[in-house]
């Protein structure tokens, strides 16, 4: 079985690397300068332990490989690629399964639309990719948290499988009957991911993450949706994934943080606090946080500006203004 990773950035990249790193059948889908030195020396992974170069069969396309039924596609691109990737997959494999690695709850429902075996995956994975080839994992004693199931819900031998291949290659995964709620409480964690790449470590020190998360608990209140509790997450984590350097150095930030150091002009808020903004109209509650960091991280990321652009105050202002 081969594992097809579409989006080899940061999360795709280290599960590509890892995956390829312990045996497993590797490919890999990406884009740009990335795409150009994955071709040219392969994909390095860091991780605390080893510095390794994997020469793995990337492409720009499912088409170039090509994906076929018999593969499994690992997205991992942000939500706002997920329709461009799964019409892609959909033309040369349309019933490929498919593990949406991804931040957000729409990802899955956006998937199956043209797919028919759709996965959702609870990603809890420090991982950075700032420079062209090169991702960094920074999870211990587990790489990351890979927890799955079936898409809207169930498992079958498929996450079983895949589970076991996961935790063969360094990760921590198990199959869960119930991922979304899990997706859930992870959405609630990732409304902090604006706040750290407007305003830093200051900013989501600040009370502006509980009060996003206020409104989004609310939110899914009114709309009757099943959330993990926190401390369900937690146990999780424990013993299993902490932080830990590497080459020496601590994680900058997460996944929005490093969009706006890349200079994408593209930011993932509209499926993160946006996805709370959506669920406030729909039912009537109010989410003027949420709806302050999905336009100011709008901003940054149009303008191309660097993380850490805004003080706490300035954002409080924005909130006001």
């Amino acid at each position: 079985m081969r594992y097809v990773i579409y989006g080899a950035g940061a999360v795709g990249g280290v599960i590509g690397g890892c995956l390829a790193h312990h045996g497993h059948d590797v490919a890999l889908l990406a884009r740009g300068e990335h795409l150009d030195a994955l071709r040219a020396r392969g994909l390095e992974l860091q991780t605390p332990e080893l510095t390794v170069t994997l020469p793995i069969p990337a492409a720009a396309d499912p088409a170039a490989l090509p994906v076929s039924d018999g593969d499994v596609v690992i997205l991992a691109t942000k939500s706002q690629d997920t329709l461009g990737a799964v019409e892609q997959v959909a033309a040369v494999a349309p019933d490929v399964p498919i593990v949406c690695a991804q931040n957000g709850v729409d990802n899955e429902r956006v998937a199956l639309r043209r797919l028919p075996r759709v996965y959702g995956m609870s990603v809890f994975l420090p991982a950075t990719h700032l420079a062209p080839g090169v991702v960094q994992a920074n999870g211990a004693p587990a790489i990351g948290i890979l927890d799955l199931g079936c898409y809207p819900e169930g498992t079958d031998d498929l996450c079983d499988r895949i589970a076991a291949d996961l935790t063969t290659a360094g990760f921590s995964s198990r199959p869960d009957p119930a991922i979304m709620r899990h997706k859930y409480a992870k959405l609630l964690l990732n409304l902090a991911n604006a706040i750290e790449a407007a305003g830093g470590d200051a900013a989501r020190q600040s009370d502006l993450v509980a009060r996003a998360q206020a409104e989004a608990h609310r939110c899914f209140e009114a709309a009757g949706i099943d959330v993990a509790p926190p401390e369900e997450a937690q146990k999780r984590r424990e013993g299993v994934l902490g932080l830990r350097p590497v080459n020496g150095q601590r994680r900058q930030g997460g996944s929005s943080w490093q969009s706006l150091a890349r200079g994408t002009g593209r930011i993932e808020t509209d499926y993160l606090n946006g996805e709370i903004v959506l669920l406030g109209r729909l039912h009537g509650i109010p989410t003027p946080v949420n709806e302050m960091l999905q336009r100011v991280a709008n901003r940054l990321a149009r303008e191309q500006q660097p993380p850490g652009s805004l003080t706490t105050d300035q954002l409080l202002a924005e909130l006001s203004s």
